[in-house]
């Protein structure tokens, strides 16, 4: 289903975990809902698209969420070559914090890079350090991938173990097979973690004091 967009500020995302996510958390936390969060459906898509948004008449401010993946300074390096060509003036490393990068004449625009800025992986490892340090079935859930592994039953790669993690995870819950974003709206997840406050912290600043 495609998402009419009604603001001068975007969000590009990877995909529709990502968007769900992102909408959970504005709500959870009352970020003011002043910018269109955008399933580029894929990582590839949302590069070619940053340009084209970054010419658009009358934005505002632009933010950019993508995975790590399995290097996060080589990720962080395609970002900046695309970014430094439209003329910003952009860091050898991502802030920890999330990047918010301002040039004159150019839209307000903001970087981060899945799970925390610093570690390669993925959305799904983000949603995984949410589980509570006292939940007791997600190293059950590790332990389950482990012996799947050491007797060659999975099918998964290994980049993708961090999703298999989860949702196996989310298997076991109250409601079986629950989304990204659902988990975070029915609290299977701690919100509270630290993690979790940089992000939303990232967004509001972002869309909300970028001038």
């Amino acid at each position: 289903m495609k998402v009419e967009e009604k603001h001068y500020n975007k969000l590009l995302v990877e995909g529709n975990d990502d968007q769900h996510v992102v909408w959970a958390l504005c709500n959870n936390f009352d970020i003011p809902e002043n910018f269109d969060v955008i399933d580029c459906s894929g990582i590839d898509k949302l590069f070619a698209q940053i340009s084209v948004r970054l010419k658009q008449s009358g934005l505002n401010c632009l933010g950019i969420v993508v995975d790590a993946d399995v290097d996060v300074i080589r990720q962080w390096d395609k970002l900046r070559e695309i970014l430094v060509n439209i003329g910003y003036s952009v860091p050898d490393q991502p802030n920890a914090s999330g990047s918010i990068i301002k040039a004159s004449n150019l839209p307000t625009l903001g970087v981060w890079l899945m799970p925390n800025n610093q570690l390669n992986g993925t959305i799904e490892d983000f949603i995984t350090i949410l589980v509570s340090d006292k939940d007791q079935g997600l190293p059950f859930a590790k332990q389950t991938l482990d012996t799947l592994e050491s007797q060659q039953l999975h099918k998964y790669r290994d980049v993708h173990k961090s999703k298999a993690l989860i949702h196996t995870w989310l298997a076991w819950q109250e409601d079986p097979g629950t989304p990204l974003g659902l988990a975070i709206t029915k609290s299977y997840l701690n919100t509270n973690k630290d993690l979790c406050q940089q992000f939303v912290n990232w967004l509001d600043r972002l869309f909300n004091n970028s001038n």
